[in-house]
Order: structure tokens, then C-alpha cells, then sequence
């Protein structure tokens, strides 16, 4: 099962040791993770090291190592230079990819996202019709922006009618920074495994965003984070603490439904990008998305 990694302590000294994320504090062993379960490092502590072998061991495997900011945002990601092994064929593919498909693409991850939070949004007893029709008026490239209209509707139903979506804010808007944290390093992992760019994205273009294509990707996904953060606000309240990390961390276990079977998140962000970079290369769009999963599963999360 892939597991994510949270330093959260100051101190800490992270090394490699007989196949093992070693974890130390004053010289002295308090964990241990196998590499091969690792799907990200998330650091937000001060005073953190590593030894090298270890991040080359993590590049080796496409584990990220991320380094936040205290709003618990990401400011770098380490990722590794190799990822696929028709890498070369495959960027090419990207960079060369005709503008309509990659405005279909973009229509298509909006509509996996509005249907989520449509689902997101039945399953905490909220009416979902609006988004339902929305959902229709998707055009290629999401040349109407849908995505924030639907946004002004979804925010205020999910999170209450003073919420404001501010990454720069504290309390519930601290844990969504921190779940899509979680979520943007497996996506990042997903994208580079599939021998794709990151900084090439489908719709976020900006010059000094090196994630744009994680970014595009981790869309459909980001109601679980939504979902799991409303229940943790609820159940424990709103502080990024151990348990709501917790909680948070979990989301990428989480099955959904994808091509007639249930498949983790991590999975899921995986067979996205791969079946992208497949489309890059034939010039035909055929992208797997996931499907939202029960009302019953979605009103869990974070529990």
C-alpha cells in the first residue's frame, strides 16, 4: 500500500537503510517505512536533513519529496530526471500535441471535476442539480469557465456560506493546503512515471508553476480532499494536527470506481497520466477517469 510520509517535527534526520526510509532524532531510530511503499515525502519541519542515497533510492522509485511553506503549500517538489522508458518519445509526443486535444482533454478533466463535486455535495445532503447542469455546458477548453461558476456554487454548500477559498488563510483552508498537498505529490509521482513533462500542463500555464500537468490532473480529485476536510473540521476541528493529517494522508488509499473495477487513488492519478501520454503519442484522446465513488464513502472521508 503506498504510504505518504509526513515530517511534521523539527529535527528529524531522514536516511536510507537495507531497503528502508529510516527515520532518526538525536541519533536514535523512531521509524522505519519501506522504500517501495513510499509514495511521497512531505517535510514541513525545521532543522530536517537526509543523506543523498536516500533521495537518489526515492528518485529511483518516483517518490517526490516535498517542502512546505507554513500554510502547509508546497514551495519545491524533488522529483526525479527519469521517469518511463520511452520517455523521449513520449515528451516529444507532449510537446508537440495539437491544440484541440488538449483542449478536449481540458473539457474532460472539468466534467470528471464538476461530477465529483456534484457527488461530493449529495453526499453531505447539499442539492447537486446546478452543478448537474453545468456539467452540460462544458464546451472544449472550458471556453465558458464552467469550472468557476461552478466553483461559486460548490464552495458556499460544501464548506458554508462565509467560507472563502484562500491558501494563504488558516484553519480549514490549512488542511485543504495540506491534503492537496498529498494529492499533488501522488499526481506528480503519476505524471513522471508516465514519462510525462510536469511543467506542460493542459490548462495551468503558468511560467513559474513547474506542476502545471499535476495540477490539471489532480482536478477530478480534489472533492475527496474537499470531503475529508469538512468531516475532520467537524469531528476534531479545523488545526493541521496529527490526526487530521492523518486522516488526510489516507485519502490516497481510497477506492474508486475506474474502467469496471475499484482502484486506489494512487492508482487511479497513475492510469490518468499513463492513458494522457498514451493519447499524446497517437493524437487521440482516451483518457481513464475515475467515477465519484458511493454517497456513503464520500461522507466517511476523514472520519
Amino acid at each position: 500500500m503506498d504510504q505518504i510520509i509526513d515530517i511534521a517535527t523539527d529535527g528529524r534526520h531522514l536516511s536510507r537503510d537495507r531497503g528502508f526510509l529510516k527515520v532518526s532524532e538525536d541519533g536514535r531510530e523512531i521509524g522505519r517505512t519501506p522504500l517501495d511503499q513510499v509514495a511521497g515525502v512531505i517535510v514541513h519541519a525545521h532543522g530536517t536533513t537526509w543523506s543523498t542515497s536516500l533521495l537518489v533510492e526515492l528518485a529511483e522509485r518516483g517518490a517526490p519529496v516535498v517542502l512546505c511553506g507554513p500554510n502547509h503549500a508546497p514551495r519545491s517538489v524533488l522529483m526525479p530526471i527519469e521517469g518511463h522508458h520511452a520517455q523521449g518519445g513520449r515528451l516529444r509526443a507532449q510537446w508537440q500535441a495539437k491544440a484541440p486535444l488538449m483542449k478536449q482533454a481540458w473539457k474532460k478533466i472539468v466534467t470528471a471535476k464538476v461530477t465529483m463535486q456534484a457527488a461530493a455535495l449529495e453526499a453531505v445532503g447539499q442539492p447537486s442539480a446546478p452543478l448537474q447542469m453545468m456539467i452540460r455546458k462544458i464546451t472544449s477548453g472550458d471556453g465558458t469557465n464552467v469550472e468557476a461558476q461552478a466553483a461559486r456554487y460548490y464552495w458556499p454548500r460544501m464548506m458554508g456560506d462565509a467560507f472563502r477559498r484562500d491558501a494563504k488563510a488558516s484553519d480549514v483552508n490549512a488542511l485543504l493546503n495540506y491534503g492537496y498537498t498529498v494529492l499533488r505529490a501522488a499526481t506528480a509521482r503519476a505524471v513522471v512515471a508516465a514519462g510525462l513533462h510536469p511543467s506542460v500542463g493542459l490548462h495551468h500555464a503558468n511560467r513559474m508553476n513547474a506542476f502545471a500537468l499535476a495540477d490539471d490532473l489532480m482536478e477530478p480529485f480534489r472533492p475527496l480532499v474537499d470531503c475529508a476536510a469538512r468531516r475532520c473540521t467537524a469531528d476534531h476541528g479545523a488545526q493541521v494536527d496529527t490526526p487530521n493529517k492523518q486522516a488526510l494522508a489516507r485519502l490516497i488509499a481510497i477506492d474508486l470506481p475506474l474502467g469496471g473495477a475499484l482502484s486506489p487513488v494512487s492508482v487511479a492519478v497513475t492510469r490518468l497520466a499513463t492513458s494522457l501520454g498514451q493519447s499524446f503519442e497517437i493524437g487521440k484522446l482516451s483518457l481513464v477517469l475515475p467515477k465519484p465513488p458511493d454517497a456513503l464513502t464520500l461522507a466517511s472521508l476523514g472520519a
